[in-house]
């Protein structure tokens, strides 16, 4: 009998302390108060993709050093790695053979020649026919064009560099023999590289000719190489979707090398749009929805969303800028509720 009339005083205070008007104790809130909530205000943002795009180092000119005609290296000039300049000689081949050559089809030209001026001297006495002469004349045309043969593959036999570059490694030694499928060294011109690299058909209105980029290695940490757009490809890759672009870079230092990998970073301004926080948004089923705070009620309101950036989300439809939306206590709060709002008086 004591116990049940202790368990109704327990009871009957409990039920007085549950109807009183007082705050409870300690700061909380009492069954009736409105739930405190943190808002932020949708806001207008800067919004900007960006893009990485690798890219593949070429030289500006590059070339394999193959001789034109088969014969034996004579004498090779060239050191390796070293700057060369357009014309310079690199390597001699054998040439004894084409040099004679070349004197007998000179001296055959010769005689054809004398041949020709003697009877074309005659010729207006009648005493050569005129068919006859022209057969002379034709003799004489190719002679010239045996010696300009000659001349050509005694040329060849002295390898000259194209362009101005550097000497890549050699491969061959003097006396050895080379035809036209041995590569003797290579030429590559550094001094500009030409930066190959594709980006999305989304980026084909930010890429143009005359564009400044800037591009980056792990070869070299912190160090930003700047190039300018040159030339952009007519057509994409069917399959990925993507553009070639190619641009060209300074490189007076020598310090890209062909084949590098190097990271373009591109970047497109979409302009200001319309942004909430992330946590704002509450998802239920297909649909997305956030709860404005309109002078202490709660709206819930559908939003309709675009992509989402580090910490928001875009809004398309659904809110206007300055609007405040729950972003802490979206599951305390029901459409037309009260709420109260930390950290504002």
């Amino acid at each position: 009998m004591r116990n049940l009339l202790t368990f109704l005083t327990v009871l009957a205070l409990l039920v007085a302390g549950g109807c009183s008007d007082e705050p409870a104790a300690n700061g909380a809130r009492s069954w009736n108060s409105a739930p405190k909530v943190v808002a932020e205000p949708v806001v207008m943002k800067k919004l900007v993709d960006d893009i990485q795009a690798l890219g593949t180092a070429q030289a500006n000119e590059s070339i394999e050093i193959q001789p034109r005609v088969a014969s034996l290296i004579d004498r090779i000039v060239f050191k390796e790695g070293e700057l060369v300049e357009a014309g310079q000689l690199l390597v001699e081949l054998e040439s004894s053979e084409i040099v004679a050559g070349l004197a007998l089809a000179e001296a055959a030209l010769s005689e054809s020649r004398s041949l020709y001026k003697r009877n074309k001297s005659l010729s207006s006495s009648q005493a050569v026919s005129a068919s006859t002469l022209e057969q002379l004349l034709a003799e004489v045309n190719v002679d010239q064009a045996l010696v300009q043969a000659a001349r050509a593959r005694l040329a060849n036999t002295r390898i000259r560099a194209p362009f101005a570059g550097r000497i890549g490694l050699r491969r061959e030694s003097p006396g050895s023999f080379v035809d036209t499928s041995t590569i003797i060294t290579t030429l590559d011109d550094v001094s500009t590289i030409k930066l190959d690299f594709s980006v999305p058909e989304t980026f084909l209105t930010v890429i143009r000719e005359g564009m400044r980029i800037q591009a980056n290695t792990v070869v070299y940490p912190g160090r930003v190489f700047e190039g300018t757009v040159a030339n952009i490809d007519t057509r994409l890759d069917p399959v990925s979707r993507a553009v070639r672009v190619r641009a060209i870079m300074p490189n007076t230092d020598g310090a890209l090398k062909p084949g590098m990998f190097l990271t373009v970073d591109l970047q497109r301004d979409r302009g200001e749009v319309l942004v909430a926080p992330e946590q704002s948004i509450v998802p239920e089923g297909s649909q997305q929805f956030v709860f404005v705070v309109t002078d202490g009620k709660i709206e819930k309101r559908a939003v309709t969303i675009g992509r989402r950036i580090p910490g928001f989300v875009v809004i398309t439809e659904g809110l206007s800028e300055g609007e405040s939306v729950v972003t802490e206590g979206t599951g305390k709060v029901r459409d037309g509720s009260d709420v109260e709002l930390l950290g504002q008086t």
